[in-house]
C-alpha cells in the first residue's frame, strides 16, 4: 500500500461498480485509481473530492506494471471553495483538466510540477473577474517551463518572427509554416512578461484573448498532435467577453 497526493484530472466509466479515475500524483506520476460507481453515500463523496482539478490524497495498493489501483482513506488536500460555486472558474478548470490529461499521458513523477499546479489551482480558487479570464492563458504559458517548451524570449527582437517548432525567436520566417509574426509574435514576449501578481492587469477583449489562446494551444499541438480534439476548447473561447 503506498499513499499517494493527486489532482484529479479525468473520470470514465469502468463497469456497472467502478469508474477508472485518472490523476497525476506527487509520488507516481501519472496513475488510474478505481473509484466507485454506486449511489451509496461513500461512493458520493469520493466523487465529489475527485472532480477535475481537485486535490486529493489516498492509500492506493500501487504497484508498477499493474494499471489500475484500488484506493482507500480518500480526503481531501487543498480545500478549493472558491471553484466548486463558480460556473466560470469550473469551465476553466474542466478545460484545463482535459488538457493535462492528454499530454501527461506518458509523464513520471515530478515535484515541481505538481507544486506548480497545486500553487496554480489555488491562485485559480482566489482570483477575481479579471484574473479568472487571463488565468488560463498565464497558467499554460508558464506550465511550458516544466514541459521543455516554454518559449526562449532570450532570442527576441522587435520585427522577429516566432518559430513555433524550437521555440525561438528568429530574423526571417522558416521553411516550415508553423511559426508566428507581427502582432501574434510580439504577444509571445509580451506574456513572458506576466505574473501571478500582474496577469489579471493585462486587458484583453475578446477577439484579442481568443487569438492568444489559439496560438497558444497551436504552440502546444506542434509539441502534443493529440491537443487537436480539446471537446472544451470551443466553450473556452466564447466565456470571456
Amino acid at each position: 500500500m503506498k499513499s499517494l497526493h493527486c489532482i484529479a484530472l479525468h473520470t470514465v466509466r469502468y463497469n456497472d461498480s467502478n469508474n477508472i479515475l485518472t490523476a497525476f500524483s506527487l509520488e507516481e506520476g501519472r496513475v488510474s485509481l478505481l473509484i466507485p460507481a454506486s449511489a451509496s453515500r461513500e461512493a458520493r463523496r469520493r466523487r465529489a473530492i475527485t472532480m477535475p482539478m481537485s486535490f486529493f490524497e489516498c492509500v492506493a495498493n500501487y504497484r508498477h506494471g499493474h494499471s489500475i489501483a484500488n484506493i482507500s482513506d480518500v480526503k481531501q488536500s487543498i480545500p478549493l471553495p472558491g471553484l466548486t460555486g463558480n460556473p466560470i472558474k469550473i469551465t476553466v478548470a474542466l478545460f484545463l483538466a482535459e488538457l493535462l490529461g492528454t499530454i501527461l499521458r506518458e509523464t513520471p513523477e515530478d515535484a515541481l510540477l505538481f507544486d506548480y499546479l497545486a500553487y496554480a489551482a489555488r491562485q485559480l480558487n482566489d482570483a477575481d473577474n479579471g484574473e479568472t479570464a487571463n488565468f488560463p492563458i498565464h497558467f499554460l504559458y508558464r506550465l511550458g517551463r516544466f514541459l521543455g517548451i516554454e518559449p526562449d524570449t532570450s532570442t527576441y527582437r522587435r520585427g522577429r518572427v516566432f518559430d513555433m517548432l524550437d521555440g525561438t525567436f528568429r530574423d526571417s520566417a522558416p521553411l516550415h509554416r508553423r511559426f508566428l509574426d507581427g502582432s501574434d509574435a510580439e504577444a509571445v514576449y509580451m506574456l513572458s512578461r506576466m505574473s501571478w501578481d500582474n496577469y489579471g492587469m493585462f486587458r484583453f477583449n475578446r477577439d484579442q484573448r481568443r487569438r492568444i489562446l489559439a496560438a497558444i494551444i497551436d504552440y502546444y499541438t506542434v509539441h502534443y498532435t493529440s491537443l487537436t480534439r480539446l471537446n472544451s476548447l470551443e466553450v473556452m473561447k466564447e466565456l470571456f467577453d
